[in-house]
Order: structure tokens, then C-alpha cells, then sequence
């Protein structure tokens, strides 16, 4: 069968016996055997697991939403029986007593699940080379990035392992993967999936979201996790019922000056330009504030990932605190820095009150428009190593994500293009908390108006 596959496409084949189940594991598993070595996507393969699921599938009545669907968890999912790392040695041989809420979800609703996806270690980085177990690489080119911390959530799909994946986005990683992987994907409203058994790095700014290659897909598998669960209280069902024939899109300047690569920015607007024909307007907007996103943002995370990292004493579980990276050294230094008498006012608290004038700005300028647009990122994919001696250039490449999680807004990715270098291009939008329809509405309208194919790498 061809490679990829969309939901409709996979469940369209199941039922008229074009293939089987079993069938779709062999494919996927096939791609897994011969790439995976060399591009280190997965660290744990289901294999036993996926052939007796998909065997049940091949024996049902095809009645539930994602039945016959292959998926894969980024590697903080919790998945009881199988092992769970968070790209780190220290949970090297870590195997969880029970599943995430959105493990079992996914599986209930009829998912194969094939595997676990390589990351950052604890979700640390934009670029996948904190794991511990070796740098995933992009399928497109590998000698660049794939994007981070989600990079194996990112690659499984754009090397055609995986028809769906999952992952966690807390500035953006989500979103990087899927724009240096020519894919989809859907930060959700903070608050909008449960995060109940999925390793925390940042609680307040830490959220859950599907990738996939059309918004279709990524709309059909929000529907399947989204929703209120009393394992997270954090959780809340909530919707805005959007019946807009007419949408209006802003530009806001802080996103497009300096430091934008003129690819990325012409890329974005072409976008633009057709949006203007299929009716949609945008209009110029100002989120003064946002400047100060990036740096509010590694104020406020490495506070919560020194707290949340406190666990991992070597003496309930896991190894020796020695065994942390350097990445996660740094983020558990600051973080205790900022957090220690002294300097807690002049660092945390400032950043606090930064991070509500920045979520009061966002909502304001939502009453003017119905979503924004902004890159993903600066530049399209960089080269692995090329910014590993440099955290701060490291960190910029989080520039455009802050907003969306200093702010608990929504944000989708969409596929545009590839650049000179054929490396994948992509743009975001944001819309207002809950506002996940305005997105879906949004991302297919760019799909019809383009006439968008999916397209995996090899």
C-alpha cells in the first residue's frame, strides 16, 4: 500500500478488505526495521502488541472513531507495560504500572499503538539532541534537525511509521516537529486535554496534541482526547461555537521584524495571498508585550522544571541525579535561581505579571480579529550541531511559540511548502482559548485553496 495513509483513506480500506489490520502493522513495521537504526525515531517498538490489536480490529464491526488507526506516543506518555524513558537514561529501564488518560482514550477508540517516540530528555530542547538515547534525524535531509522536544513524534509520520502521533507541546514542540516534518498539528487550549500521567516538565505551560497529515486528521483525534477527566483538574469542557462564514486574520508586526528568514517570510506571504482569494481578511495588529515572551517563558519554565525534576532522586525510582543531561543541569540551575530568596521577586514574580499583561494583550486582540498568523519558527530546519554550543541561540528558535503557551491559546501548524534547500515550510495560527474550530475551519480552507497533498519522505 502507498505511504501515507489518512485516517478516511486507512478506516475506507479496512472495511471494503482492501487490507487488513495486520496488513497496515507489516507495512508500518517494515518502514520501522529498515529506518529505524539510522534515524532513531523510536526507542520502544509495540510489535506484540500492535499485531494483537490489529487482529481485534480484523475480527470488529469497525464502529469506533479511530479503529484501525496506527499511532505512537512521544516517550513521556505513560503506557503501562511498556517502557517509558522521557528520552532519559534515568528512566532507562522504567516500566509504568498504568497508561496517560490519553493512552487509554486513543487505544479505546480502536488505535493501534506501535510505539514509543524518541524526544528531548524530559522534553528539553527544540531540536531533538538532548535525548539520551541518540538525536533523531529529519527524513527530509538528516543531516538537519527534525525539531524538538516532540522530534520522533515529528519524524514517525514524515518517514511513514505512524499514521497518527502524539505529543507534548510547552513551547512549541509540538509545533517545530510538525514544521520541519511537512505536517499538521494542533497545540490545544491549555486545559482543553488531560495531562494525567504524562511526565511533567512545565505545569502551568505543559499541554497534549495530536500530529497528522491533514487537519482532518488532527480534528478527528482532538474530538477523541479533548474532554474533562477527574485524574486533572486542570481540565475543562469548553468550546466556542464559531459560525463564521467570513474570517479575519492579524498580522502582527511584532512577529515580522528582525531576526525572520526572507524564505519564511515570503513563504508566509504567499499564504496570505491566498487567504485574500478565498475571502479571508487580515488586517495589521500590535502585541507590544509578546517581545518579552522568550524571556518570561525561560523564566516561568525552568522554576517549574526544577520543581517537577525534584522527583527523580534516584530513590523512588530512576537512577542517580548525576545521570541528568546537561540541558536539564542548566534548566534545574536556573530555575533554582530564580526561584531562591532574593531573587524570587525580581525574576518570577516580574515574569508572572509579564506573562497576564501578555495573556490580557492576546485576548484583546481577539476581540478585533478571529485568529492570528505567525511563523513557526525563524527559519526553516537547521543543521544538527549547529546551534549546540549556543543555548541562547538554541532558545530563540522558541521565539514565535511563547504567546500561544504564556497565553493557554491554541495554536495549529500547517504545511506550505519547501524551501530552497527542499526542507518543509510552514506557517501557524492562533486563535482564542477553546478556539480549536476556528483553526480546523481555518487550516481547511488553506487545504482546499491549495489543493494540499500528503507527502512523507521516503
Amino acid at each position: 500500500m502507498n505511504l501515507p495513509l489518512t485516517i478516511k483513506e486507512t478506516q475506507e480500506g479496512l472495511k471494503s478488505k482492501k487490507f487488513s489490520a495486520v496488513e497496515l502493522v507489516d507495512t508500518y513495521l517494515e518502514k520501522i526495521k529498515k529506518y529505524n537504526d539510522e534515524y532513531k525515531i523510536f526507542l520502544t517498538i509495540n510489535e506484540e502488541g500492535a499485531y494483537k490489536k490489529a487482529k481485534e480490529i480484523d475480527n470488529s464491526d469497525f464502529t469506533l472513531p479511530l479503529f484501525g488507526v496506527v499511532g505512537s506516543y512521544k516517550d513521556i506518555f505513560l503506557t503501562k507495560g511498556i517502557r517509558t524513558t522521557a528520552g532519559s537514561k534515568i528512566l532507562e529501564n522504567f516500566i509504568p504500572p498504568y497508561s496517560a488518560t490519553i493512552v487509554k482514550k486513543l487505544e479505546n477508540a480502536g488505535v493501534i499503538s506501535i510505539g514509543k517516540l524518541n524526544c528531548d530528555a524530559f522534553a528539553h530542547g527544540s531540536s531533538g539532541e538532548n535525548s539520551d538515547f541518540g538525536t533523531t534525524l529529519n527524513p527530509w535531509n538528516k543531516e538537519y534537525t527534525a525539531g524538538g522536544s516532540s522530534s520522533g513524534s515529528g519524524a514517525a509520520l514524515s518517514s511513514g511509521m505512524s499514521l497518527i502521533s502524539i505529543g507534548t507541546d510547552t513551547c512549541g514542540s509540538i509545533r517545530l516537529p510538525a514544521n520541519y516534518g511537512y505536517l499538521f498539528s494542533l497545540k490545544p487550549t491549555y486545559g482543553a486535554v488531560s495531562r494525567y500521567g504524562v511526565i511533567a516538565m512545565a505545569s502551568s505551560l505543559d499541554t497534549v496534541g495530536p500530529l497528522a497529515h491533514t487537519v482532518s486528521d488532527v480534528e478527528t483525534v482532538f474530538n477523541v482526547i479533548k474532554g474533562k477527566d477527574y485524574l486533572d483538574a486542570t481540565v475543562t469542557e469548553k468550546s466556542i461555537n464559531n459560525k463564521n462564514s467570513k474570517f479575519k486574520i492579524g498580522i502582527p508586526k511584532e512577529f515580522f521584524v528582525g531576526g525572520l528568514s526572507k524564505e519564511i517570510e515570503k513563504n508566509i506571504g504567499e499564504v496570505i495571498k491566498i487567504y485574500k482569494n478565498e475571502n479571508v481578511e487580515f488586517i495589521d495588529v500590535s502585541l507590544p508585550s509578546t517581545k518579552y515572551g522568550i524571556s518570561v517563558y525561560y523564566i516561568i519554565q525552568p522554576a517549574e522544571v526544577s520543581s517537577n525534576l525534584s522527583r527523580f532522586d534516584g530513590i523512588r525510582y530512576g537512577g542517580l541525579r548525576d545521570s541528568f543531561g546537561e540541558e536539564a543541569k542548566r534548566r534545574i540551575m536556573l530555575g533554582s535561581y530564580v526561584l531562591s530568596a532574593g531573587f524570587y521577586d525580581a525574576y518570577y514574580e516580574k515574569a508572572m505579571k509579564v506573562r497576564t499583561i501578555i495573556k490580557n494583550e492576546v485576548d484583546s486582540i481577539f476581540t478585533k480579529v478571529d485568529a492570528l498568523i505567525a511563523p513557526v519558527a525563524p527559519t526553516p530546519a537547521f543543521k544538527l550541531g549547529e546551534k549546540t554550543n549556543d543555548p541562547l541561540s538554541m532558545y530563540l528558535t522558541d521565539i514565535y511559540a511563547a504567546t500561544a503557551n504564556l497565553s493557554g491559546i491554541p495554536a495549529i501548524a500547517i504545511p506550505s511548502g519547501f524551501s530552497d534547500k527542499k526542507l518543509p515550510l510552514g506557517f501557524q495560527l492562533m486563535a482564542p482559548r477553546f478556539g480549536e474550530d476556528i483553526l480546523f475551519k481555518l487550516g481547511k480552507i488553506f487545504e482546499l485553496a491549495t489543493d494540499y497533498k500528503p507527502k512523507v519522505a521516503f
